[in-house]
């Protein structure tokens, strides 16, 4: 896959004055000088409170430079509504909710809300990431966080778009988008924290998927101090390059009227792979632990007689080979991302079916040309790769391995990724940790970074393995109480029924079935390093 080494030398000295961003006190009134406790050993042995008084009074009593606070109210317990029109979130404690307007610069417009538990603040703070071109603030996120008592913050990125159309003539906006707001939206969020109870933050953390999971990379390798431990789900963190497979894709299935592979043959595809690939673990199970090690061909599938609902036709052949195959740069040799993996086809509908992924197509429409004609048939690594990487400048790839400034200040980075994943290629998740280790060595990467490959789980969740699981409550406990990641618990639930449990192992190890008892209960299967 990609190199080790950087591909963007992206000048970040314009965003120094952003990194360490001050913010300066007003004068407090009498009750809001003292902190509800003394000290942070108290606060880490005790839920903490803020009057309601402090609440109302943010706004006038905390200054802050290149931002300011636009709101500062007290929510009462179950009253809140989503101003997106959503649906009131149910069973949320009484929070004092800030919204800010960060504008670093000139053109930037960032909004970010921080909710804080008025009773019962656990004393640690969680960022939540956004999917795809963000554009908006994660206001389930900002309550599941609340749920557990910590106090959370969310930002719309700097835009309002479903798409990239916002950056068309305005960079500092992109910028923005790529890493600056997350980080201001960690650095004011503290602020806010230490303006409201008196206190910083005994530990802050920054939980995303996919294009969250790409903020969290860009949040290790840019800003190291802005958090104490990260979530990378299905990280996207070298959308440019992967862009090129997932186009491809689509590419590949309207290449022809013939190469279209409808929705009912995915199955079709589906459980072929599962028969050719499903054992190889030992087990049959209905899962795929370990697709790299299975080399299933679709042209086992072929027709010899006409189309049918039973096969493939050879056009058709072509277009599902592409989609599990990596894309390389043919001019320099260079792996650009690896294709699918075995057991993903059932997703494939989003990505290869009757239109292209958005988030892909925006980012040649919007940000590489932009031309709002591009067609994702035109689409061609020799001809275009040169273009996207530059377009991009490190400002949207996170790519370094070079995690030394965030380990050794003590961070811990959990990643997990669905081996299914029909969005991210999931060798993706892989590489990268391999990355690290030749950078920074196996002890150093064993004492600060764990990798969960989920078998059967698709992009961020669902699926038809184990899908459901708590990273956040690992992080936590690695974090706050050194108990160090090993098994996590992962389950499959159908009709809010349990009907699967398995324990997803850190990479390089699998689960490996014990021999006897139920393969649908996590405690008859062991963690272990397969045998090559």
């Amino acid at each position: 896959m990609a190199s080790a080494l950087p591909r963007f030398q992206h000048d970040a000295s314009n965003d120094a004055s952003f990194y360490n961003i001050g913010y300066r006190m007003k004068s407090y009134k009498a009750w809001f000088l003292t902190p509800i406790f003394a000290g942070a050993c108290s606060i880490s042995v005790h839920a903490q409170e803020a009057p309601v008084q402090a609440c109302e009074h943010l706004a006038a009593n905390l200054g802050l430079e290149a931002a300011a606070i636009t709101a500062a109210a007290p929510v009462a317990a179950g009253q809140f509504i989503p101003p997106n029109g959503a649906q009131a979130l149910a069973g949320l404690p009484e929070f004092c909710r800030v919204e800010l307007t960060i504008t670093p610069t000139p053109d930037s417009d960032i909004k970010a809300e921080i909710w804080l538990p008025l009773n019962e603040w656990n004393g640690k703070f969680l960022t939540a990431g956004n999917g795809a071109w963000g554009g908006s603030i994660q206001y389930q996120a900002l309550a599941d966080g609340l749920l557990r008592n910590y106090a959370t913050a969310s930002s719309d990125t700097g835009h309002t778009t479903v798409d990239a159309t916002f950056a068309i003539g305005h960079p500092e906006k992109l910028i923005d988008f790529g890493y600056r707001a997350v980080h201001l939206t960690a650095v004011y969020g503290k602020a806010v924290i230490a303006g409201l109870y008196g206190s910083a933050p005994r530990h802050s953390y920054f939980n995303g998927c996919s294009g969250g999971g790409r903020q969290s990379f860009m949040e290790a390798q840019r800003y190291p101090e802005d958090f104490d431990a990260i979530i990378a789900g299905a990280p996207g963190y070298d959308r440019t390059d992967v862009a090129f497979q997932t186009l491809g894709m689509i590419q590949a299935t309207h290449a022809t009227p013939e190469s279209y592979i409808p929705a009912e043959k995915y199955p079709l595809i589906h459980d072929a792979a599962m028969n050719m690939c499903d054992a190889i673990d030992g087990l049959e199970d209905g899962l795929i632990s370990d697709p790299v090690s299975c080399d299933f061909d679709p042209g086992t599938l072929q027709c010899h007689a006409g189309d049918a609902a039973t096969c493939l036709t050879e056009p058709q052949v072509v277009a599902a080979q592409k989609i599990y195959a990596p894309i390389t740069d043919s001019r320099t040799g260079e792996l650009l991302t690896a294709g699918l993996e075995p057991g993903s086809e059932l997703h494939w509908g989003g990505v290869a079916g009757k239109e292209p992924n958005f988030m892909y197509l925006s980012l040649f429409q919007h940000v590489v040309y932009p031309d709002e004609e591009w067609d994702f048939r035109s689409i061609d690594v020799e001809s275009q790769l040169d273009a996207a990487r530059a377009a991009d400048n490190g400002v949207l790839a996170a790519i370094s391995p070079n995690l030394d400034p965030f380990f050794s200040r003590g961070g811990k980075l959990l990643m997990y990724h669905g081996w299914a994943d029909q969005n991210i290629p999931p060798l993706g998740s892989v590489d990268y940790y391999q990355q690290v280790v030749e950078t920074l060595g196996q002890h150093t990467t064993n004492e600060s970074m764990r990798l969960y490959m989920v078998p059967g789980m698709g992009h961020c969740g669902g699926g038809h393995g184990p899908n459901e699981f708590d990273m956040l409550d690992v992080l936590d406990k690695w974090q706050d109480e050194d108990e160090v990641p090993q098994a996590v618990i992962a389950e499959l639930r159908e009709n809010n029924k349990v009907v699967r449990s398995r324990p997803l192992c850190p990479y390089p190890q699998v689960a490996q079935y014990n021999g006897s008892g139920s393969i649908d209960e996590d405690g008859n299967f062991t963690c272990v390093v397969p045998v090559e």
